[in-house]
């Protein structure tokens, strides 16, 4: 995270707010006009986004996804199989927090389905060493459809 300040001709505040909301996910951005009066300065805290584009949605996301029941198998077969003191590889990461988001897309009873997809959604971030600057579920959604997308 970093602070950025400008200083500008009033009449493009908008502008270059604008500017910067779709290149930084951008904190309060603060005001105070130049000691001339002229101009203003804007200080924001902005940090680095990791997608520039639209986020997908669940049925873009998942669209090439098996079904749910063959997802809970294969991650259940892969956590079985996994030899003793080694690392799961991240296809099943990324599997496991895919198929629970799509569990909780589901979910009309208001269980924790959610949160438990969030705790994966987290945990890939986590892996994935990336910054958390978005809703972790939608990170999840779209690692998954360029994972799809590629096998």
């Amino acid at each position: 995270m970093f602070e950025i300040r400008i200083i500008c001709d009033p009449a493009d505040r908008a502008r270059v707010s604008q500017a910067l909301t779709e290149a930084f996910t951008l904190g309060l951005v603060r005001r105070q006009p130049t000691r001339d009066g002229k101009q203003v300065r804007l200080y924001v805290t902005a940090d680095h986004r990791s997608n520039t584009g639209p986020w997908p949605t669940p049925e873009e996301a998942y669209g090439l996804a098996p079904s749910i029941v063959r997802e809970i198998g294969w991650t259940a077969q892969t956590a079985a199989d996994k030899p003793f003191g080694t690392r799961l590889p991240r296809d099943f990461w990324l599997r496991k927090a895919a198929v629970l988001d799509r569990i909780a897309l589901q979910d009309t009873a208001g269980s924790d389905t959610g949160e438990v997809a969030t705790e994966a959604a987290e945990r890939l971030m986590d892996m994935d060493d990336a910054a958390v600057i978005c809703d972790p579920r939608h990170y999840v959604r779209q690692q998954y459809a360029h994972w799809a997308k590629n096998q």
